[in-house]
């Protein structure tokens, strides 16, 4: 199971910081996690004053130049927004820097503000996704593309470049809950990332089956078929520690979340049930976070990477830092072994 972090490049930790500083920080983390032995660092894509994430392809640009091992990626790329062209172009080159670190996570978007923002219609909040899918791999796939769709001018027989330094760039499908879109995953072989961020991980199994179902039907080997989880988490010294430190910004940036997505407020009693065995929360000492992950898995019929989402819950820089270290010289070594 490959391990990494995913961030919304938020600097809530401190509302006094300035935005420079803040991505210097944010850039200081995933080299922290790079030299920490993690798989994986992901940056979102929002469109709101508290994240720095508009432009996640420069921010993993910055970090493929300083960083030597660990892949970078988005978490995800709002694609029904975004022209195909360019985002294939944008990751084409982060591999280049990178020599082949780059990876695509790609979605519709939980959060919609990029839509009126870049002249879209929600109404078309699917059928934008899915012709801009068939174009990127399309893309993808060949040097010189003639294609045609509804919501982009055709393309003649041109040639995209620059070209990956992968001979294919991993394009991930980023999900909700929504069954047509692990289906539509796993009938075009994509690794998926399941976004679970609260409830009880376990019941997204029925429809991580139906993902490995309509992938075996459309001729794609299990080997292929990848599934990643995506979850709120945090490790410190001591599980303790870990919920001592994790839970009051965790509640306070949840419950101001939930007043904008209709959710309930965070209660002490509504965490513990999501940092207990089957919920969704992954926040602990090293041997719970591991052991946890290691449940989690099992539950899902077996996962093939794990990302934390940990910079918005109200923790410092170096609580952030001490966190991706002990991800890696504790919980690593021990979902290992």
């Amino acid at each position: 199971m490959e391990i990494g972090i995913d961030s919304f490049a938020s600097a809530m930790y401190d509302s006094s910081l300035s935005s420079a500083d803040a991505m210097e920080q944010l850039l200081d983390r995933i080299v922290g996690a790079d030299s920490a032995g993690l798989h994986f660092f992901g940056i979102g894509e929002h469109h709101k004053k508290e994240f720095l994430d508009s432009a996640p392809d420069v921010i993993l640009a910055a970090a493929a130049a300083r960083t030597e091992q660990i892949h970078l990626g988005s978490a995800v790329k709002v694609l029904s927004t975004s022209d195909p062209v360019r985002v294939y172009q944008s990751f084409a080159t982060i591999d280049l820097i990178s020599r082949g670190r780059a990876e695509i996570v790609v979605g519709r978007g939980s959060a919609i503000e990029s839509y009126p923002l870049f002249g879209f219609d929600l109404n078309d909040y699917d059928a934008l996704f899915a012709e801009k899918l068939e174009l990127l791999l399309q893309i993808r796939e060949s040097e010189f593309i003639t294609w045609s769709g509804k919501f982009r001018p055709a393309i003649a027989n041109q040639p995209v470049y620059p070209r990956a330094f992968q001979e294919k760039l991993p394009v991930w499908l980023g999900v909700g809950g929504t069954p047509e879109s692990f289906v539509r995953a796993g009938t075009l072989g994509l690794p998926l990332m399941v976004a679970v961020i609260g409830g009880q991980t376990e019941r997204f199994r029925p429809l991580v089956d139906l993902y490995r179902e309509a992938g075996s039907k459309a001729g794609f080997s299990p080997e292929t078929l990848k599934v990643g989880l995506h979850s709120p988490g945090f490790v410190a010294e001591t599980n303790e520690k870990a919920l001592a430190e994790y839970y009051p910004g965790y509640a306070e940036q949840w419950t101001k979340l939930g007043k904008e997505r209709g959710w309930p407020p965070v209660t002490r009693a509504s965490f513990d049930a999501m940092v207990g065995p089957r919920g969704a929360l992954v926040v602990g000492g090293p041997e719970q976070v591991a052991e946890k992950l290691m449940k989690h898995s099992k539950a899902l019929g077996g996962i093939d990477r794990f990302t934390f989402q940990m910079d918005n819950a109200g923790l410092t820089h170096q609580q952030l830092l001490k966190s991706i270290e002990l991800i890696g010289s504790k919980v690593i070594p021990l979902i290992e072994k």
